[in-house]
């Protein structure tokens, strides 16, 4: 056997012996993950702002914390797309065929829920879009109490009101 051969047979075992090593390491890492399962995931959440001669398409609806007004918002469908999740739920929640046409924003809310103490965590694709003329004899998300447009005035003074 030649030099150069010996010398690239022990160059593979050498690099075998590193990939192994890796790979139980990464093993070993994978099984330690899987015991802590303390990952942390926030909740994928969509929202739609509809905006229309100066007045913003809301809903009223009820949460653990009691009535309140929002954008069209919900949860992300298991293989969904923001953007068809967005246009889902402001059509589930409004009524209204929603097309989205651009990334307002990805905003982390973080809080804590008042009646349980959860920790909660909302990762949210906002989108602005088309909206269409609503579909009146589709029935709102069980939740959603009505929809309203409203002018940025109009949300400011609902906001000092309790109980809005």
């Amino acid at each position: 056997m030649s030099i150069a051969t010996t010398q690239s047979i022990g160059l593979a075992i050498s690099i075998m012996r590193q990939a192994l090593s890796t790979r139980e390491k990464c093993g070993q890492a994978v099984v330690t993950m899987r015991r802590m399962n303390t990952r942390w995931k926030p909740n994928a959440t969509v929202a739609a702002i509809i905006e229309r001669d100066g007045r913003y398409l809301l809903i009223e609806e009820h949460t653990p914390e009691g009535l309140r007004l929002n954008n069209p918002a919900g949860h992300l469908d298991p293989g969904e797309s923001p953007e068809q999740g967005v246009a889902r739920e402001a059509l589930e929640e409004t009524a209204h065929p929603f097309n989205p046409t651009a990334l307002v924003g990805i905003y982390l809310s973080r809080f804590q829920r008042e009646s349980t103490g959860e920790d909660v965590t909302y990762l949210r694709f906002a989108y602005c879009g088309d909206v269409g003329e609503p579909e009146t004899e589709r029935a709102l998300d069980t939740d959603i109490v009505r929809t309203l447009w409203m002018t940025p005035d109009e949300v400011r003074d609902s906001v000092a009101r309790p109980g809005t």
